[in-house]
């Protein structure tokens, strides 16, 4: 028999999905905030335009989707693997 709580790695497995959560949250926040608001400015002035438009109206309209896109397929991963590392894997 296992001598480890299985309650224990519930509420570690918890704790850690919340964590991933949260960054992934802070991560999706400043790069919409960020690239629409605060430093779309700064994002013109130092980056190259895409096609037409400068980079920073390109990344408040495209980039912000597709990081979100790419933080979906991240946190598909990093869940699996925390599945897997606490044995809630349904393989």
């Amino acid at each position: 028999m296992s001598d480890q709580n299985p309650h224990h790695n519930h509420a570690r497995y918890w704790r850690k999905n919340i964590v991933l959560v949260f960054v992934i949250l802070v991560i999706w926040f400043t790069v919409s905030l960020g690239s629409g608001i605060l430093f779309r400015d700064w994002l013109d002035v130092n980056f190259p335009k895409v096609g037409n438009a400068p980079f920073g109206f390109w990344m408040a309209q495209q980039g912000a989707i597709i990081c979100f896109v790419g933080l979906l397929i991240g946190y598909k991963f990093l869940m699996n693997r925390l599945e897997n590392q606490e044995g809630f894997s349904s393989k």
